[in-house]
């Protein structure tokens, strides 16, 4: 049909090129970043030239939910020479090399002294492990197992230039409004408090920044979008100790975007909830996207780890918000690691990610569920002109199959993703099918519990 695909054109025309976002990340990628500190807040700053959000800071100290907000930690140098004066480790040659939230130092050790502080992955003998120590305070150095191994020897001085001391953790957010008015919302999380990692850090915030330039060209939004960006864990947790009880009221739908950023197969972690709105809608979107691609993906039930979606499912909170990803957190081979880097990813694949998000938050529009004005037997399509003219063509099925479908179902009681699933189609499809069916006053809007009006012979 002439409308089958104008949401998605619409959407295509909306995403960023590959290099705009890969410059983007290169201003990101040598930040040194963690749960607080200057480097979150220079990387806010830089993000804001494409979304503007608003910061925030909590006071170190300051009590949220059953969580205290720590220190703020900055490093201005780190690294360890031999008594020669060569750096053997440099924090400026890669910031992963530094123990997060190491407290400063500046001493000679023995090498079997200074073992006590390193960390490496044996398993892994060419990658810098990423490791923080965020709740207690000590200090150390991760470095290469092979590079480990080959230390000499001797006396070596270990040096981190750092602060740890009163300051605050920062967080941003912000409100894409609705246009008519609503109240709904749909929440968009992400974290920024990784140092230089590229999936399992980068990614999210640059598929979160650029999907609210992209909706907030929509000309109407039936939700608000609140787009959220925190340090994980102690950021979320921080959020909801604000905004909770407004979530729990507002909220009807949100995902969490990390790992977005590699080339290989989708995941999709559902809610808490598991057939919310927003469960239905991404697999709605994924199936779609399994029809045109012919890739897989792959759809898992919710467990209490991973990535901030557990603090929103919490059982107080329990809001639907699902997390849509490609290689999941923990399982790919480079998480953790100076491994997730740039080469490890693909622009086009994160872009691809993006419009999926797109899709999603395009699906949570146009979801409705609609009430036939002509139940009683099939319209006469014909007469309103939104029927083939040639009867018998081989192409016919497939013109109407999707209006079919929606007068089928068009009771006051299935909305369009429920439809979806039976006619194997998806909520663009259907809609774009919808709209001149309404045009022709065919179908009205009706709410899920509204009583059907009018159907009387």
């Amino acid at each position: 049909m002439e409308h089958s695909n104008r949401f998605k054109r619409e959407i295509a025309s909306q995403l960023p090129a590959e290099s705009e976002v890969e410059a983007l990340f290169d201003r990101l990628w040598p930040i040194c970043r963690s749960i607080t500190g200057n480097g979150v807040r220079e990387s806010f700053a830089i993000l804001n030239e494409v979304a503007p959000y608003e910061m925030f800071e909590v006071p170190s100290g300051e009590k949220v939910l059953d969580w205290t907000v720590p220190k703020e930690w900055n490093i201005e140098d780190a690294y360890v020479e031999d008594e020669s004066g060569h750096r053997v480790i440099d924090f400026r040659r890669n910031n992963l090399h530094v123990l997060g939230y190491s407290v400063p130092v500046d001493q000679w050790f023995a090498l079997d002294q200074l073992q006590e502080h390193l960390y490496s992955l044996p398993e892994q003998p060419d990658a810098i492990p990423y490791f923080t120590t965020y709740y207690k305070e000590r200090w150390g150095f991760c470095i290469e197992d092979r590079r480990r191994k080959a230390l000499v020897p001797g006396r070596y001085r270990a040096v981190i230039r750092s602060t740890l001391e009163p300051g605050s953790l920062t967080y941003g957010h912000k409100l894409l409004p609705a246009t008519n008015g609503g109240t709904d919302e749909v929440l968009i999380s992400s974290y920024l408090c990784h140092p230089s990692m590229a999936n399992n850090e980068l990614s999210g915030p640059l598929l979160t920044t650029f999907l609210y330039r992209a909706l907030s060209r929509l000309p109407e939004r039936r939700f608000n979008y609140r787009f959220v960006l925190v340090p994980e864990t102690i950021g979320a947790i921080a959020y909801l100790a604000r905004y909770g009880a407004h979530l729990k009221r507002h909220c009807k739908a949100g995902l969490v975007a990390t790992c977005c950023g590699d080339g290989r197969a989708i995941t999709y972690k559902r809610s808490r909830r598991a057939e919310a709105l927003i469960d239905r809608c991404v697999l709605d979107v994924l199936a779609d996207y399994r029809r045109e691609s012919g890739k897989e993906f792959t759809a898992l039930d919710f467990f209490p780890s991973g990535s901030d979606e557990r603090q929103y499912c919490s059982p107080g909170f329990d809001l639907p918000v699902g997390s849509l990803m490609r290689s999941m957190y923990t399982v790919y081979p480079e998480y953790h690691t100076s491994l997730d880097n740039k080469s490890m990813i693909s622009f086009a694949a994160l872009i691809e990610s993006l419009e999926l998000y797109l899709r999603v938050c395009m699906s949570l529009e146009k979801n409705e569920t609609l009430c036939s004005t002509v139940p009683y037997g099939e319209p006469m399509l014909g007469l309103r002109g939104l029927y083939p003219t040639l009867g018998g063509a081989l192409d016919t099925k497939d013109v109407v199959k999707d209006m079919m479908y929606l007068f089928s179902y068009a009771d006051g009681e299935h909305d369009l993703c429920d439809i979806a699933r039976r006619a194997d189609s998806s909520i663009l499809e259907l809609a774009a099918a919808a709209e001149p069916c309404k045009a022709a006053s065919l179908l009205l809007v009706r709410g899920d519990h509204e009583k059907k009006e009018g159907w009387t012979i």
